[in-house]
């Protein structure tokens, strides 16, 4: 019981797949306990939980929906059975695609409520509980972008960046808090391999990211405690490949 005490805790939402379950593996076999919260993968949740339980540290899940509960109430869950929680991962998240004119305004809350409202309540109530302690959020590369593909989804994790750094300001010096910003590193089972070959080709460095090259960028944020509101944008240079158009590439367009 001393040495469970003795660990800290993380709060990964989102955790049970994808890039969260990353977080939180990486986490406990840091020596972190970990809290993982889920909203419809009770199973893989249930499955993520066995894997981290075997690491050697304490893991629970909390099934919560962030679309309709009020997250506050998650936090205090969660401080109950974790009293050592030190870290939040805000890496639950929304991804649906609409143009502005295609958006309503169901979609536009939801969007915004899973994407922005319940990290920045999150963060709130965390800070609040913790004496000290990391915030990171998930961001997306796209925030470089102006996709009006992704209208609301876009727009709701811009302002989760914008709110990284303000909240930052307020929380110094007891809490630090930072972004990253993955490019291709974890493309959806729906996308072609055609696809993920023509995303490829836009990336500086050709190639995919790795889980890998994410999680180094959460260690750096946890470890380098002179770091606070930044945001890491892990995607190979996809996110500042924009020349824009100049008279030398139209001048060779027209030469040919």
């Amino acid at each position: 019981m001393t040495s469970l005490l003795k660990r800290p805790a993380a709060l990964v939402t989102g955790g049970a797949t994808r890039l969260g379950f990353s977080f939180a593996y990486a986490l406990a076999a840091d020596g972190y306990d970990i809290a993982l919260h889920y909203n419809q993968s009770k199973g893989k949740a249930e499955q993520a939980a066995e894997s981290i339980q075997a690491l050697g540290v304490s893991c629970k899940i909390f099934p919560f929906d962030l679309s309709e509960q009020d997250p506050e109430s998650l936090i205090e869950l969660v401080a109950i059975e974790f009293p050592t929680l030190q870290l939040l991962i805000n890496s639950a998240s929304s991804y649906k695609a609409a143009t502005i004119a295609h958006t309503d305004l169901a979609l536009l809350q939801q969007q915004f409520t899973v994407n922005f409202f319940a990290p920045f309540l999150l963060t709130s109530v965390f800070a609040a509980h913790c004496l000290k302690g990391c915030v990171i959020n998930i961001l997306d590369n796209k925030i470089a972008f102006q996709q009006n593909d992704y209208a609301a989804y876009l727009l709701s994790k811009k302002t989760l960046a914008e709110f990284t750094q303000l909240a930052a300001m307020e929380y110094a010096p007891r809490i630090r808090i930072n972004g990253i910003a993955p490019g291709v590193v974890m493309p959806g089972i729906e996308r072609s391999d055609d696809y993920i070959k023509w995303r490829v080709d836009g990336i500086p460095l050709k190639r995919q990211g790795r889980v890998d090259d994410v999680l180094q960028a959460m260690y750096y944020l946890l470890n380098n405690e002179f770091v606070t509101g930044q945001i890491l944008t892990v995607d190979g240079g996809e996110g500042i490949n924009h020349q824009g158009l100049n008279a030398e590439q139209f001048n060779s367009k027209n030469a040919l």
